[in-house]
């Protein structure tokens, strides 16, 4: 079974990081994508999909830290489906994305020229980067 998915679009809402109760940070924000096409009657229009992004660990604060509403977002990972059921006993479903890559596409605007250098790993991939960052 392979379970993976790639969108590229603009964030819907500035990213919100919280944390788990065991202290590890998950960050959420909301990509939208379009898709132009041709009706049956010949006139352009345009579809919007969007989707529920759910980074974590350190790729969860690098998103937090640069991305924002508005910005363009390459971001790789596998969709999710979950259940949920709310206060007053409705019941639902969520499809999201758990990303394991995200990219920024758009340069974030710097107040200073000055330059933040990041490994690439630990800017873009939620891979840790040596044994001590495994979570177990």
């Amino acid at each position: 079974m392979y379970n993976k998915i790639m969108v590229i679009g603009n964030l819907g809402r500035d990213p919100e990081m919280r944390y788990t109760a065991q202290g590890i940070p998950v960050t959420t924000f909301s990509l939208a994508t379009s898709r132009p096409f041709t009706d049956g009657n010949g006139e352009r229009q345009s579809e919007t999909t969007w989707f529920n992004i759910i980074t974590w660990r350190q790729l969860a604060e690098n998103c937090n830290q640069y991305l924002q509403k508005g910005r363009r977002a390459f971001v790789e990972g596998r969709l999710q489906v979950r259940n949920w059921e709310a206060n007053d006993g409705r019941k639902g479903t969520s499809v999201e994305i758990v990303a394991d890559v995200v990219r920024f596409l758009d340069r974030a605007e710097r107040e200073s020229s000055e330059s933040i250098q990041l490994d690439e790993t630990q800017l873009f991939s939620d891979t840790p980067s040596s044994a001590d960052d495994l979570p177990f």
